[in-house]
């Protein structure tokens, strides 16, 4: 077992990453206090994996919550679900709320973890790469509403991740691929040395190398952890973490949610802003046809759906949080291996992206 370490003062947690942990039961207890524990999953994970978890907390009032599988259900009515179950009941302010599936999961449930009695103990339990990855580290916790993703939430970090990279041996490969885009966001923004690792063991990670996929979740981890104790409310350096997001979310909300997977939306996000950073001088075609490359030969998509309107997008991106004083904020490159946040292009440039983002694509995998 390895453990990354999120240093956040009182507030730290441990990341606990390795194969067979949920059938460790008394690490999975030690983790998970409390006499009274709300288990919040999804149809797909809880005939895998519930069970388990509940033998390895024998003897604590256990309240089963399983939703509906898919980011459509990223609402407040599944939110309203979690919080209604956990009053009936009565659950009290010392209870434990773990996460027991991939990012839908464990956004809603840590939302409902952050609002129930203005806040209680909460755990995620992983079950999909990019979970794994990205959204079940630093306690940014939502739903969606029909206007924009996220955009209804609360930072609510947990006391513990358990981060079971056997639960990936029934991932199914689309979802698989979707989790490696966001492992392939850490080395073009922060790291070119994993970023050339990943080149080199891409074809070991699709075939699920336990070892490859181990190290790939720890190396995400350990970057994602040192983001997040330097800028846990995302004032600054945690934005760098969304590159690709922006044009992600607006895919993924002119599609409609649950068409495409996230990580699907923010691959071809960061092929647009290969792209723009471009068209912008700032790094070379080489090198945004290097990522677009990489993203294709993981099986991801590339562009946006033909048929979306660049019209449709630019609309979905002036909703994203990050923007200010009604400018899009993007996150470009500087190099391969370093990204910032970025307002001050011309608008004619992101029009461009848009218009031809299909074309730049299609060209660099030619």
């Amino acid at each position: 077992m390895i453990t990354v370490n999120v240093a956040l003062s009182a507030r730290a947690y441990p990341i606990l990453i390795g194969p067979g942990l949920l059938d460790d039961a008394a690490l999975v207890a030690a983790h998970i206090p409390g006499r009274q524990v709300a288990l919040v999953t999804n149809e797909t994970v809880a005939p895998l994996y519930l069970e388990r978890l509940e033998k390895a907390l024998a003897g604590r009032q256990l309240v089963r919550i399983v939703l509906p599988d898919g980011e459509q259900y990223k609402t407040l009515e599944s939110f309203n679900a979690i919080v209604s179950r956990m009053l009936e009941a009565r659950l009290e302010r010392g209870c434990t709320l773990v996460a027991l599936g991939g990012g839908v999961v464990g956004d809603v449930a840590g939302f409902a973890a952050a609002c129930y009695q203005r806040g209680v103990r909460f755990v995620q339990i992983p079950t999909t790469l990019l979970a794994q990855v990205d959204s079940s580290v630093g306690g940014k916790t939502a739903v969606n509403h029909a206007l924009g993703k996220n955009m209804i939430g609360a930072f609510h970090q947990p006391s513990a991740v358990i981060a079971d990279i056997a639960t990936l041996n029934t991932l199914p490969d689309r979802e698989l691929r979707a989790g490696l885009a966001e492992v392939i966001k850490y080395g073009l923004i922060q790291d070119l040395d994993f970023l050339v690792w990943l080149e080199a063991n891409l074809d070991a990670l699709l075939a699920r190398d336990p070892a490859a996929l181990a190290e790939a979740v720890r190396r995400s981890c350990e970057h994602k952890a040192v983001v997040v104790a330097a800028d846990e409310r995302e004032s600054g350096l945690r934005a760098l973490l969304n590159l690709g997001h922006t044009f992600g979310h607006a895919i993924e909300h002119a599609l409609g949610y649950g068409q495409w997977l996230h990580g699907e939306a923010v691959a071809a996000g960061m092929c647009l802003a290969a792209e723009m950073s471009a068209r912008l001088g700032r790094i070379s075609r080489a090198d945004a046809d290097r990522v677009t490359r990489l993203l294709a030969r993981a099986d991801l998509p590339v562009s946006p759906p033909p048929e979306i309107a660049p019209a449709t997008l630019l609309e979905a991106m002036s909703l994203d949080k990050k923007n200010k004083d009604g400018r899009i904020r993007l996150v470009l490159f500087e190099a391969l291996g370093r990204a910032a946040l970025c307002d001050d292009y011309p608008q004619d440039a992101l029009l461009a992206t848009l218009a031809e983002g299909s074309r730049a694509a299609a060209r660099a995998i030619a």
